[in-house]
């Protein structure tokens, strides 16, 4: 699977209110039952997403190991499923909406995740600090429904296909957030910020 390719079969839009709301979407080579499965059944989550516990089912909540937590607002099977996404002490606002569609002999993802961010947060790192993670989630969905191993996620950012991924989807973000009329400055500050995080080059990384 050439990841690069899957990069840009994706599309992604950014509304920058007062709410920040990143939209990505992309098409799968999969039913639209097989992908329902893959993102709600727990024991397909561990093997591309991460492990989920809790009592999963509408107006149940869930928690993903070491990661978001929250409560099942919606859930239409195999179309929709909506999620508060909490994490940390004081998370405010924030929730993810997965919609799918069958579409040209496979399924249309769209993911929609609208939460309130801290000023001082949004100003260093704009909206690749949630859309790369997203972006590495969605790759790794492809993978898991073409039958492909999961990526070592500890060390995917130093090979040479995982860094140019997560540049090209912090780049593809950087464009989203000047087309919402981000002034390109803070596009440029974010862009790097945004790199620096997800793929600091081996002398940056905490021994």
């Amino acid at each position: 699977m050439k990841m690069i390719d899957q990069l840009n079969q994706a599309h992604r839009e950014l509304i920058n209110g007062e709410r920040k709301t990143v939209t990505l979407s992309r098409h799968y080579d999969a039913e639209v039952a097989d992908v329902w499965q893959a993102c709600t059944d727990a024991d397909r989550l561990a093997r591309w997403f991460m492990p989920v516990s809790g009592d999963l089912r509408l107006g149940g909540t869930y928690q993903l190991q070491g990661n978001a937590g929250g409560q099942i607002l919606r859930c239409e099977p195999p179309s929709l499923l909506k999620i508060s996404w909490l994490y940390g002490p004081d998370p405010g606002f924030s929730e993810v909406e997965v919609r799918l569609a069958a579409k040209d002999g496979g399924t249309l993802l769209e993911l929609v995740h609208t939460a309130e961010v801290p000023p001082e947060f949004w100003s260093r790192f704009g909206p690749g600090s949630v859309g790369v993670g997203w972006d590495l989630s969605l790759l790794g969905l492809a993978m898991h429904l073409a039958g492909s191993p999961k990526v070592d996620e500890e060390r995917f950012h130093l090979t040479e296909e995982g860094r140019a991924f997560i540049v090209g989807s912090a780049t593809a973000w950087s464009r989203a957030h000047g087309a919402a009329g981000a002034p390109q400055d803070a596009v440029a500050a974010t862009l790097a910020e945004t790199i620096a995080f997800y793929a600091p080059q081996p002398d940056q990384e905490t021994p």
